[in-house]
């Protein structure tokens, strides 16, 4: 992999690397541990166009992770370590209407504060299964699939002519409206990868509906065309096009949406490679095969501007907690410590030995820390309704 820095703009061969053999194997008892050997998948093109997307923030294929995406376990199947699930706890679905646009959400919990789960670039609302049920017993919890990922609509975005639909802006104002609407009120915002951004724009935008916000490795954006040296830029503009109105783009989504590539891609970020199973892989790949969800991954891997992390952060008036999975191969941990220094990041959260996705990956890690966070924010009213339990 390229690191952060890379400049290179040498042709070259694309290759997505298998996942290492001799990474930590750690399983609770009820799990089996196992070692999965796949083929190199080789995709011939520009690596100069393809570098940053390899090896950074949200490259291609953290849309396939999601940020590489996050699910959970078999839901019959009971881990101790992860708390999967409760027996005394029911995860529900739901519809949502949202702009005449069919939005899926998962709920759960009856009493204390309302969190919203937000998951990456690829992901859905799956990707929180390990998380929900315990919040639950104390919160109010929901997780939404983001217009264009998961079970909700994927409109065209050729659709909205010249105007990119596929922002942050536009997630942001469907999370906002998601807590008048469906929350009824104001919530806590969890969120992961790219999905950090998509709160932080949220809390900007509406900063009366967002409590405090928890980042789970948020995006560097390295693909930002502000991040890129200017002799590369219109070479990535033209790579963009490319993928983005030619046959090569759908070609190159087919290439990576298989169970194959998914599991070698989700292998990359995670640390815990056992953690990558079977329901995994089948979580995050099933809503990429609906129709339209080319077109919306097409998109936003050439969506190269809207707002970065750096400039979204002074603005949020809410507390902001930052978690970082420090074995992230994708958004290097030296880079997002830069985020603590922000005067609305009141702690900056070390989670070792784990990798882009560590609500998944190490649940047993995140659910605390969001418990703590919401916790020492709570009102006088939500304490009350929280004891209650």
């Amino acid at each position: 992999m390229a690191s952060a820095s890379s400049t290179s703009l040498t042709l070259f061969n694309f290759n997505i690397p298998t996942s290492n053999s001799t990474r930590r194997k750690k399983t609770s008892s009820s799990l089996i541990s196992y070692t999965t050997h796949l083929p190199k998948i080789t995709i011939s093109t520009q690596e100069s166009m393809f570098q940053s997307f390899n090896s950074n923030g949200y490259r291609v294929f953290s849309s396939l992770n999601a940020s590489s995406v996050d699910p959970i376990e078999d839901e019959l199947t009971s881990n101790t370590e992860t708390s999967v699930q409760s027996p005394e706890v029911e995860v529900q679905i739901g519809k949502w209407k949202w702009r005449d646009y069919s939005i899926r959400y998962q709920y759960s919990g009856d009493s204390g504060p309302a969190l919203v789960l937000v998951h990456g670039f690829g992901a859905n609302s799956d990707h929180w299964r390990k998380n929900i049920p315990v919040l639950a017993k104390s919160h109010r919890v929901y997780s939404i699939d983001l217009i264009g990922y998961g079970y909700s609509d994927k409109p065209n975005p050729r659709e909205f002519g010249v105007d990119s639909f596929y922002t942050f802006e536009t997630w942001g104002a469907q999370l906002n409206d998601f807590c008048t609407d469906v929350v009824k009120g104001e919530a806590f915002f969890i969120c992961n990868s790219i999905g950090g951004l998509v709160g932080l724009q949220a809390a900007i935008m509406r900063p009366q509906i967002c409590r405090g916000i928890v980042l789970l490795n948020i995006s560097l954006r390295m693909l930002h065309i502000t991040k890129q040296p200017w002799f590369g830029r219109p070479f990535i503009r033209s790579f963009q096009s490319l993928l983005r109105n030619t046959a090569v783009g759908k070609f190159f989504f087919e290439s990576v949406a298989t169970p194959q590539s998914v599991r070698s891609i989700l292998c990359q970020c995670y640390h815990d490679t056992s953690q990558v199973t079977d329901e995994l892989v089948e979580k995050i790949l099933r809503p990429g095969l609906e129709p339209g969800a080319a077109d919306v991954f097409l998109e936003f891997i050439c969506y190269s501007d809207g707002p970065l992390p750096e400039k979204l952060l002074p603005k949020v008036k809410c507390p902001v907690l930052i978690g970082w999975g420090d074995k992230d191969p994708w958004e290097p941990i030296e880079l997002g410590k830069a985020y603590g220094k922000f005067s609305s990041v009141e702690e900056f959260v070390v989670l070792p030995d784990v990798g882009h996705c560590p609500q998944d990956e190490a649940p047993h890690l995140v659910n605390p820390l969001v418990e703590k966070f919401v916790a020492r924010h709570a009102s006088a009213k939500d304490n009350a309704a929280m004891t209650s339990v």
